[in-house]
Formats: structure tokens, C-alpha cells, sequence
């Protein structure tokens, strides 16, 4: 029996949820109900379903009477997703390192190559879901796939600002050879190296993204906050310590 197509709402949800992590859809930007609607030709029913849902993943505010708008990025949100991120991989990438067979090995240096094809045609735009799809097929190894799941609700504010940083020079050349030697700890089974290959990944990861902050205010709900200056300095010192 055929699958059925996804509903109207969950096409509209995955298009504008997509379009706002990559950055398609400037924070601060207005959604137009009518122009959503015209171009998936349903009523405004199904594009307020999908509204609805993105609002409480905060990617968008609505203001009855006023309108809707793409959310400005939360440091905040953003740093407590890293946090939360950061524990579930570790534990993880440990639990994969017990269980990863040569096939599975094989799969993560094809996203790795992947990754490095997208880096020389300058596709930087999607080298995230190539990323998500190497973090993801650890959670999987594990055992534990529904690691993935929580990390990926819990990083919306984060996944924006991985994006707003694929541009720094050099960055994700280096997030590759990070990525790599991840996958090479994990082929030797040696669960410490793996658990620090992965702490050094997300920690110098989180430093550059953090550093985009001063220079891209406008585009953060709390940039007049003086509290974030704290964690922002920091995460930078962090990583000039590694």
C-alpha cells in the first residue's frame, strides 16, 4: 500500500522550518499567511497550522493583529542547546565506539567525503544537513537513535548560528578534519580518544559561532543582554586553551 503524501500543514511546516534554519528567511523577516498560501494553493488554515508549530519551537513570534515574524536568534537558547547537545554526544559517540562495524565505518568516511566535495564546489550553504547526517548516523551506531531526535529539538536557535558562521574562512574545512578524526577514533574503538575528538569538535565549533555574535547583533533577540558577555568570553577562551 502507497504511503500517503504528507499533509499540507507538515509541507508547509518542513519548507519554512528549513528556509529559517538556513537562513533563507532573514530573523526579523515577515511571513506572509497569503503568499504561503498561494504558493502551496491551500487556505490559510494549513499555513497557520505550520505557524503555530514553528512558534513553539520559537523560530517564528506571532503578533495577532500585527503579523508574523521570523524569530531573531537567541544567544541564550542557543548556548543552553549547545549544552545539551554536547552531553548527549559524548555519551554517544562512547556508545558507538563499542558497537561500530566496518560497514558502519565505511558510512561515516562517505559522508566525510561528502562533506569535502560540498567544500570544493563552495556549497557551504549545505554542508549543515551533511553534518547533521554524520552526528545522526552516530546516535544510530549507538544504539540510542532517538538521541538524535532530542538533540535536533533542542538545537533550533544552535543550527542558526552554524549557519551564520559556515562563511568564517576556514571553518569548515577544519570542522571536516574534526569530523574525520572523530570517525578515525571511533574505527580504533578507542572510546577515550573518540569522547575527546568529539569534545574538541563541539567546543571549538561553539567558539567560532560564538564569535559571530558581536559582529551579526542585529540579527539576536538578546544582544543588548550584558549576561551572554560572560559565557561568550568564555567559550573563546576555551578554545584558545585547547
Amino acid at each position: 500500500m502507497p504511503e500517503k503524501p504528507p499533509a499540507k500543514s507538515d509541507q508547509i511546516y518542513e519548507f519554512l522550518r528549513r528556509a529559517i534554519v538556513r537562513l533563507d528567511m532573514e530573523p526579523g523577516s515577515a511571513i506572509l499567511e497569503k503568499d504561503i498560501g498561494e504558493r502551496f494553493d491551500v487556505s490559510r488554515t494549513p499555513v497557520r497550522e505550520a505557524l503555530q508549530r514553528l512558534a513553539e519551537e520559537d523560530l517564528v513570534n506571532i503578533y495577532p493583529h500585527s503579523g508574523t515574524f521570523v524569530s531573531r536568534i537567541s544567544f541564550k537558547v542557543a548556548e543552553e542547546g549547545f549544552i545539551l547537545r554536547r552531553a548527549l554526544e559524548i555519551e554517544s559517540v562512547r556508545k558507538a565506539c563499542e558497537r561500530i562495524s566496518e560497514v558502519e565505518s565505511a558510512q561515516l568516511n562517505a559522508i566525510i567525503a561528502r562533506m569535502r566535495v560540498i567544500l570544493k564546489e563552495d556549497r557551504l550553504e549545505d554542508y549543515l544537513e551533511v553534518d547533521d547526517a554524520f552526528h545522526a548516523a552516530i546516535a544510530r551506531i549507538s544504539g540510542y537513535p532517538r538521541i538524535w531526535k532530542f538533540i535536533t529539538l533542542a538545537k533550533v536557535h544552535l543550527d542558526r548560528m552554524r549557519q551564520l558562521s559556515a562563511p568564517v574562512p576556514g571553518h569548515l574545512a577544519e570542522v571536516t578534519e574534526q569530523h574525520a578524526a572523530i570517525a578515525q577514533a571511533l574505527q580504533r574503538r578507542n572510546a577515550t580518544q573518540s569522547e575527546l575528538a568529539m569534545r574538541v569538535h563541539l567546543d571549538s565549533s561553539f567558539a567560532v559561532m560564538a564569535g559571530m555574535y558581536d559582529d551579526k547583533a542585529a540579527l539576536f533577540s538578546d544582544a543588548s543582554d550584558d549576561s551572554n558577555s560572560t559565557s561568550r568570553g568564555d567559550v573563546v577562551t576555551m578554545r584558545r586553551r585547547q
